[in-house]
């Protein structure tokens, strides 16, 4: 259940942001973000989630994971909005959308102290670009959740999420929804439709833990019902996406490894290629120029066999044609044994992460190492420019063009 229109009033009336600054932005994941603000003596994190079902604002004391990647909206309110002074912090009625009014100076630049002593200057220039207006709107709707900058005209500089096809996107204005004025009797029975939760047995688990500060804020509580409970639900979903992806991948890995063992049992009789050669060569007189196998007799085991044979070769050339096969194969046998030997190994490392993901608790960390893995090769950052090959267990570094060359010698091999 996300936060009612009541309980954001008493959350933001606890949060007392007015007057404040935002001094950081950071956002940990695809539904959620967290500002950090400071007033004199009070700096505050107020984490914002989106998150169908449990939208909410709150105070928290939790560290915010950084993604490993910074997103979109997040660099977009960085600059933007960090420094900028919050106006005012409310609910608009009793509509779960919420407003911060923001203020913005104009830039302030300092020339570097090596320019400021070559020019014999000492003093900062102030550049006289004027302040900007910012309105950064949070609409906590549970099927609907999104977070709005717009300019002080309420058009959409750009949305936490971009929906074009509700006209949600940039350069539109901002729909907002109507507010009402309430009567006093409407307003009670808005207070009896949607109470305000108490999170009785989360105060009392909190105090017991923490007997130095046994009372926490109702944001805090807000905080620590919907982390638990959201992280609970959260983490079994993800280790279900862990799992599939293990699954997959294993799965795969283990059907390669089983074909380069199959080729080598193939590999480990190429002794029967040189002794067909041989035979070609003891029964070539045989060939007649239409029959694609020789029959005769194998002089090891007594029997009688047929060796596919090409009719429009002579004998010296078919025998040929075996014993490349066997040189083949007999060289072929050394690499794949390091190609087993580096399936092995792959797989055990897969064994070791996906160990490590079931370990992790923390479902942010968690939902960023799965991205991880997730990543579509194309994107993946290479460790080396150019290709590489493995042969007879040595690494071959190839560059593509004199550039990727270059890059090698200076900066990879030694």
């Amino acid at each position: 259940m996300s936060l009612t229109c009541n309980e954001i009033d008493l959350i933001l009336s606890e949060l007392d942001l007015t007057g404040g600054f935002v001094q950081e932005v950071v956002q940990p994941n695809f539904n959620s973000i967290a500002l950090y603000t400071y007033k004199p003596g009070e700096p505050k994190t107020v984490f914002i989630s989106l998150e169908s079902g449990s939208c909410r604002l709150c105070e928290t004391r939790r560290k915010i994971t950084k993604n490993e990647k910074p997103l979109r909206f997040q660099e977009m309110l960085k600059s933007k909005i960090k420094g900028a002074r919050i106006l005012s912090c409310s609910q608009l009625g009793k509509e779960r959308v919420i407003k911060l009014e923001l203020e913005k100076a104009g830039a302030i630049y300092v020339m570097p102290q090596a320019q400021e002593h070559a020019a014999k200057k000492a003093k900062s220039i102030q550049d006289e670009g004027e302040d900007e207006f910012f309105s950064l709107y949070i609409r906590l709707w549970s099927n609907a959740g999104n977070i709005f900058l717009c300019d002080k005209d309420d058009m959409i500089l750009d949305s936490f999420y971009r929906r074009p096809g509700k006209g949600e996107k940039t350069g539109e204005k901002l729909v907002l929804p109507e507010e009402k004025k309430l009567s006093q009797a409407e307003l009670s029975a808005l207070s009896e439709k949607f109470p305000v939760r108490d999170f009785e047995e989360i105060a009392a688990d909190y105090a017991e833990k923490h007997p130095d500060y046994p009372n926490p804020t109702y944001s805090e509580k807000v905080d620590l019902f919907y982390s638990e409970n959201a992280a609970q639900t959260s983490l079994e979903s993800l280790l279900e996406q862990a799992e599939k992806w293990y699954q997959s991948h294993k799965s795969r890995q283990v059907a390669a490894l089983d074909r380069l063992k199959e080729k080598r049992e193939t590999f480990r009789n190429a002794g029967q290629y040189k002794h067909q050669g041989d035979l070609i060569l003891a029964f070539g007189y045989q060939i007649d120029g239409s029959s694609s196998f020789l029959e005769c007799e194998d002089y090891d085991t007594g029997k009688k066999i047929s060796i596919k044979i090409d009719p429009k070769k002579s004998a010296q050339e078919n025998a040929a044609d075996y014993y490349e096969t066997y040189k083949k194969q007999t060289s072929g046998l050394e690499n794949l044994d390091f190609d087993i030997e580096a399936a092995e190994k792959a797989i055990a490392e897969l064994d070791a992460q996906y160990a490590k993901i079931v370990a992790e608790k923390n479902p942010i960390k968690l939902e960023q190492v799965l991205r991880k893995t997730q990543k579509p090769k194309q994107q993946e950052k290479k460790a080396h420019p150019g290709l590489d090959f493995f042969i007879d267990g040595w690494q071959i570094i190839v560059g593509r063009d004199a550039s990727e060359n270059d890059d090698l010698l200076r900066h990879t091999v030694k």
